[in-house]
């Protein structure tokens, strides 16, 4: 008998030291907490958010389960990405990775390809991932399916008007808001409004304005395709010999060409300030860097309304709208940490929390709950016009559209990069030659002229 409790405790004092480990949970003051580093790219309003939820995890639960939360690094996006691609690669100079990081899912593949992510689908049970939006959950599985990204907060696009402007526009020309639900009708009414306001200066010909533009040239040829029934990129390779394709292409280019659309090396936002342009598909995570006081080149000014409205279809289209946003991703450590690291992403992503998180921004929380109920509340207590107006554009997209994952495979970056450079080039190198053309000759002449093959050129070239 003596010696078979002496094996038991020989047992149990063995056993001790991994019980942490196997994710049992911590009393506080039980032993030292672990700190657990963190990385993200949120500033601004944002910025604070996360830091006061932080504090408050890391008085509650974290101090319950002796987990510590600390924010080592905040960094915009692109600097974040170039962070964690030069720790990933052990470039000189490289800061050691953090425990936990907000990551695109392109950024996540390239530490998950070397094996330096946690799956996350260890830490939550399927009943748990159940409760989360199941595209959300489903754009974070990388390689071999597993859960490398977790959601917090993602985003859309929108169209945003300066509704202002167009209704001085419309109580002249009849133009309607219901015209801009279709990428057609925005580009009929860019028309439109180019020949009403060249009308304007009569002394001076052939200064209309501009009416729209796209924040990301590239999406809208990812997702107006995909409306169509086809996909841009699949398989790392480009489908640009598609019907689809080239309806695409012509509803963008040829009002591009004749000074209707911008072509513009920058965010919508700053054309919109000016009132350099009326509307513009973006990021509904943008909506706070839209002015509501227009200032014009004469430095007179006015306040605007700023109205959103879902994201255009293509005429025959299906409604479909790209799916954006980081999440977060655990860095590979130990058992014990990545399972502390998943206790706070469950707290984090909560419904009440999530909706705190997102509230009077532009982004969706993650969750079904705070998707639907909470989110119908919340659009009920906020105070600014814009962000309810957005909310419920959000609600009504959720419920009507599908959200469109964009492709992910190496290079798609560099993808991006050279599609947007060459065609916004050769629009604006044929915007040149279509404006001395149009001096001698009509505009549809001038046009067919300045745009004769300069699709197939640019299939050539970009292929």
């Amino acid at each position: 008998m003596v010696s078979m409790k002496k094996f038991f405790m020989l047992l149990i004092l063995l056993l001790l030291p991994v019980l942490p480990a196997c994710g049992i949970s911590k009393e506080a003051g039980s032993q030292k907490p672990v700190t657990l580093t963190l990385w993200h790219n949120y500033g601004g309003q944002l910025k604070e958010t996360m830091d006061e939820m932080i504090d408050e995890f890391n008085e509650t639960v974290g101090k319950k389960q002796g987990i510590i939360v600390s924010v080592t690094s905040i960094s915009g996006s692109a600097t974040l990405h170039e962070k964690l691609t030069m720790a990933a690669n052990g470039d000189p100079g490289a800061p050691p990775l953090p425990d936990i990081t907000t990551a695109y899912p392109k950024t996540a593949l390239i530490l998950a390809e070397k094996g330096l992510l946690a799956n996350l689908d260890e830490q939550f049970t399927e009943k748990e991932l159940a409760a989360y939006i199941p595209q959300f959950i489903q754009e974070g599985r990388l390689l071999d399916g597993g859960l490398y990204v977790f959601p917090i907060a993602k985003s859309t696009e929108v169209l945003f008007v300066n509704k202002t402007l167009f209704d001085r526009f419309s109580r002249e020309t009849g133009a309607k808001i219901e015209d801009l639900q279709t990428f057609e009708g925005i580009m009929r009414t860019a028309s439109l409004y180019y020949d009403w306001t060249d009308r304007q200066t009569p002394d001076i010909p052939d200064d209309g304005k501009m009416f729209y533009m796209p924040d990301s040239v590239f999406n809208l040829f990812l997702v107006g395709c995909k409306q169509m029934g086809t996909e841009f990129a699949s398989d790392g390779k480009r489908n640009l010999n598609t019907p689809q394709h080239k309806k695409v292409w012509d509803t963008y280019f040829k009002p591009a060409v004749m000074g209707q659309v911008a072509i513009f090396d920058g965010y919508a936002t700053d054309l919109a300030k000016t009132g350099d342009i009326v509307c513009s598909t973006g990021s509904t995570a943008g909506v706070s860097f839209f002015s509501r006081t227009v200032t014009y080149a004469d430095n007179t000014s006015e306040p605007i309304e700023l109205l959103i409205l879902p994201y255009p279809v293509f005429e025959g289209g299906q409604k479909m709208a790209i799916q954006r946003g980081a999440g977060m991703s655990v860095i590979k450590s130990t058992k014990e940490r990545e399972y502390l690291a998943g206790i706070f992403l469950k707290w984090f992503t909560s419904p009440e929390n999530n909706m705190r998180f997102v509230s009077s921004t532009g982004y969706f929380p993650v969750t079904e709950e705070a998707f639907g109920e909470r989110m119908s509340k919340e659009i009920e207590n906020v105070p600014d016009s814009v962000i309810k107006n957005l909310l419920r554009v959000c609600r009504t997209m959720q419920a009507d559209y599908e959200f469109y994952i964009p492709p992910l495979f190496e290079g798609i970056d560099e993808l991006e990069e050279q599609y947007e450079a060459q065609i916004m080039d050769l629009a604006s190198r044929t915007r040149d030659t279509y404006v001395k053309l149009s001096r001698s000759m009509d505009s549809v002449q001038a046009y067919e002229n300045a745009a004769l093959k300069a699709y197939d050129d640019f299939l050539r070239r970009f292929q």
